[in-house]
C-alpha cells in the first residue's frame, strides 16, 4: 500500500507539471526561500562560532544568487557550517537549483569534496551548540564526482536520526541512492517530497532516486550535540531546511518550497487541491 501511494504521489507531482503551465501558474503557490537579494529569512551556524556569526563570508549573495564561498579563507580549519530557513515546515515540497564552482578549499578534508546537502527537519539553528558540526536532521546530500572519484548523488545521510528504510529501521548512518554519478559544473535541479514523518522522496531531474518514511530522533551523534535537545525516539514530523558549507564552492540560484498543508475546504477563499493534509485553522472566508 505504501509503495502504491508513493507512485500516485509522485504521479501527481511530477506528471502535474505537464498540464498547462498557466493553470499550474494559478494554483500552485510556490514560496521562495532564498529572495535573490539578501540573507533576510536565514540564520548561520558555523562550528566554533556563534550564532549568525558569518565567518569569512562563507554565506553570501552574489549575481543573484545564495553562495557557498571560501575566497576569503587561507586555509579551513573545522568551520563547518550551515544556513537555515528560519520557518519550520512539515509537508512540502521543495526545489532547488544548484552547481559546484571552482576548487575546494585548503585544508578541506576528502569527504567534503565536491559535498553538499539539503538538511530537512532539521532542529532550529538556535538550539544548535558552540562545537556542533551537524544539526539533527536527515540529508538529501548533492554529492557529485570527478575523475576516479565516483559515487552516486541524492543519498540521505543520518545526523542524530534515524529512518524506516525498505521495511526496517536504519542502523547506519549512509546510504546511497539508486542515481547515477554527476559530473561537472553545470545546474542540476533536486526536490525532494517530504509528507511529515510518513514518506520522503529524494528527485534529481525528475527520477526519484531514495524513498524512506518514519525519521525519529535516534541513532548516533551528531558530534557536541546538546542532550536535552536529542530525544530518542521522538518522531520528526516537522523541522527547518537547512544548506552547507563542507568546503566546496556551491552556487543555488532557487530554492523554493510548495507547502503541501493548507485549508482544504473548498469553500475557503485559500482552498488548494493540491494539498495532501488539512489545516482547518488557516482557511480564509
Amino acid at each position: 500500500m505504501k509503495k502504491l501511494y508513493s507512485l500516485l504521489l509522485v504521479a501527481f507531482l511530477v506528471i502535474s507539471g505537464c498540464n498547462d503551465a498557466s493553470v499550474q501558474q494559478e494554483t500552485e503557490e510556490w514560496i521562495y526561500l532564498f529572495n535573490g537579494e539578501n540573507l533576510d529569512g536565514w540564520d548561520i551556524k558555523i562550528a566554533g562560532y556563534e550564532l549568525n556569526d558569518n565567518v569569512f563570508n562563507t554565506f553570501r549573495v552574489e549575481d543573484g544568487m545564495l553562495r557557498v564561498s571560501y575566497e576569503d579563507y587561507e586555509e579551513w580549519n573545522g568551520e563547518l557550517g550551515h544556513i537555515y530557513y528560519n520557518e519550520p515546515f512539515s509537508h512540502y515540497r521543495i526545489v532547488v537549483e544548484y552547481r559546484f564552482v571552482g576548487e575546494q578549499v585548503a585544508g578541506g578534508p576528502d569527504w567534503g569534496f565536491l559535498n553538499n546537502g539539503i538538511m530537512m527537519h532539521s532542529q532550529p539553528a538556535a538550539s544548535v551548540t558552540l562545537d556542533q558540526l551537524l544539526p539533527i536532521s536527515f540529508e538529501m546530500q548533492l554529492l557529485h564526482s570527478e575523475g576516479d572519484i565516483v559515487r552516486p548523488n541524492g543519498n540521505l545521510y543520518l545526523p542524530g536520526t534515524q529512518v524506516m528504510l525498505d521495511g526496517e529501521l536504519t542502523e547506519e548512518d549512509y546510504f546511497p541512492s539508486s542515481s547515477e554519478p554527476f559530473f561537472g559544473e553545470e545546474w542540476v535541479r533536486a526536490e525532494a517530497v517530504v509528507l511529515g514523518d510518513s514518506l520522503i522522496q529524494h528527485i534529481l531531474n525528475g527520477e526519484v532516486v531514495m524513498e524512506y518514511s518514519k525519521p525519529i530522533m535516534g541513532g548516533e551523534g551528531p558530534d557536541f550535540y546538546d542532550p536535552d535537545v536529542k530525544e530518542y525516539g521522538m518522531p520528526l514530523t516537522e523541522g527547518h531546511i537547512a544548506f552547507q558549507a563542507e568546503t566546496h564552492p556551491t552556487d543555488f540560484r532557487t530554492i523554493k518550497i510548495l507547502p503541501l498543508k493548507g485549508c482544504m475546504d473548498p469553500e475557503a477563499d485559500n482552498y488548494k487541491s493540491y494539498y495532501v493534509v488539512g489545516d482547518p485553522e488557516a482557511c480564509e472566508y
